[in-house]
């Protein structure tokens, strides 16, 4: 039986640009639903950011124990149980999911399990579900984006997504990592902590490649001391199964000769491409960009007035917050608000390997690009009590400032708990601040934050404790 329904606001997806636009839409008045076909609360929640946190929290913990128990006075017989680890991160998952649930009842924004379809610029039908026909005011489109794969690489039971890996209960003991971008990482700090030989592969000429270089050669030398393989100017090019496992063909980026490891999977990290064309887009009239991504303005609106996309499949910063931050200006936007556009430069980049990388701005290379003049100030988190104390003094923060006005271009971090450090320096490049502000700011005694302070003197060499 074919049931309509119209509403003020219809949303494809509910990760968090989707649902974060529904509540926010909903508070301001708008009758809205959601339309969601797998996951609610999206990658994110599911098999993304919360659960490999809740694993990375284990790794944390494994490697405080096995690796630097001695130093803290713990000894004897220890056991590490990935399995274990990994019933907790899906037991986070599902409370978070349950959370989005919660959170759409209560702001009254009704949910539709299904596959939703345009099939004009005002309608939509939806697949499997309740509701099959909707017509509608306004849409949101958030329907997220996809992984990509590799030439010649067919995707499998040995080669794998994250999604296929942190399904996984247990891990295999030897895995290659295709890519060194924030899933790479941090799957390989993963996979070490609980004694898997890893690989981890970039074609690019160093570890992640989007980060200042000065970031880059200190990851690189922290991932071999945990016994990371690290290669950097190869890419794989092929994968096929042995008895043994898998065979794994790596090939200079450059050209040259081909080689092979064995390992028991591959994971491939090499980023995420626009979705396939299938939500109807062509019937609602909405353009893509040349990526295939949905291409739109300031407020998140696409060439169709009435029709916003937010989130990954926009090809901006595939980043839950600036999703959710999309989502916001969408809805308020839609409500007939006039909402802040994002400053993208500003948005904080956080990638919890071990060490951790925290960023916002421009690296030391693209500030010097840009034809200023520029003074760069570094403060090493050996030379900060905290660190010292904690047992993890390996790092820096490192500050990217304007020679003449000491206006703060980009910041650029690598330790243990550095993402954490994020929040001011954030509010201190959307306030205008100036590393000379930082730098006279009283910071809390012993903190790791003190080391923001260090690298701010540092830009006007004013340095006191290193």
């Amino acid at each position: 039986m074919t049931t309509a329904r119209h509403v003020g606001l219809v949303v494809l997806g509910a990760g968090p640009g989707g649902y974060v636009a529904a509540i926010r839409a909903a508070q301001l008045g708008l009758d809205v639903a959601v339309i969601e076909a797998r996951w609610w609360g999206g990658v994110c929640l599911n098999v993304g950011c919360i659960p490999t946190k809740a694993l990375l929290r284990n790794a944390e913990i494994a490697d405080l124990i096995v690796r630097q128990g001695a130093a803290f006075g713990i000894g004897g017989q220890i056991e590490v149980d990935y399995t274990a680890g990994w019933r907790r991160s899906r037991a986070v998952a599902d409370t978070m999911s349950r959370g989005v649930h919660f959170l759409m009842e209560k702001n009254h924004v009704a949910t539709i399990e299904g596959r939703g379809v345009f099939t004009g610029p005002h309608a939509m039908t939806v697949a499997d579900a309740t509701t099959s026909e909707l017509t509608f005011d306004h849409a949101i489109i958030a329907t997220g984006a996809v992984p990509m794969t590799l030439p010649n690489v067919r995707i499998g039971s040995r080669v794998m997504t994250y999604e296929q890996l942190i399904l996984a209960e247990t891990l295999p003991k030897r895995l290659v990592i295709a890519g060194s971008g924030a899933v790479g990482m941090e799957f390989a700090t993963l996979a070490s902590s609980f004694g898997c030989a890893v690989t981890i592969v970039e074609s690019l000429d160093r570890l992640a490649p989007a980060e200042d270089e000065a970031v880059s050669r200190e990851l690189t030398r922290a991932f071999r001391r945990r016994g990371i393989d690290v290669l950097t100017g190869v890419a794989v090019t092929a994968a096929e199964e042995s008895e043994s496992g898998l065979i794994v063909q790596l090939t200079p980026s450059g050209g040259g000769e081909r080689r092979s490891i064995e390992a028991d999977a591959l994971l491939v990290a090499t980023g995420f491409a626009a979705p396939a064309p299938e939500s109807g887009l062509d019937a609602a009239g909405v353009r893509l960009d040349d990526r295939g991504f949905i291409a739109v303005d300031d407020v998140m609106a696409t060439n169709v007035p009435h029709i916003h996309a937010v989130g990954d499949v926009t090809g901006k910063m595939m980043l839950a917050h600036v999703a959710e931050r999309q989502g916001v200006v969408a809805a308020e936007a839609i409500a007939g608000g006039r909402p802040k556009p994002i400053d993208y430069d500003s948005v904080p980049r956080a990638t919890y390997c071990e060490p951790s990388i925290a960023s916002l701005g421009l690296t030391t290379a693209q500030a010097t690009a840009s034809g200023r003049r520029v003074k760069v100030g570094r403060f090493q988190l050996a030379a900060n009590g905290k660190a010292q104390a904690l047992g993890e003094p390996g790092g820096f923060v490192m500050l990217v400032a304007d020679a003449d006005s000491h206006e703060l271009l980009g910041a650029h971090m690598v330790g243990s708990g550095v993402t954490e450090l994020l929040p001011e320096l954030v509010l201190a490049k959307t306030s205008g601040l100036t590393t000379d502000d930082l730098a006279v700011a009283i910071h809390a005694h012993p903190s790791l934050s003190e080391a923001i302070k260090g690298a701010a003197e540092a830009v006007s060499g004013q340095t006191i404790d290193a």
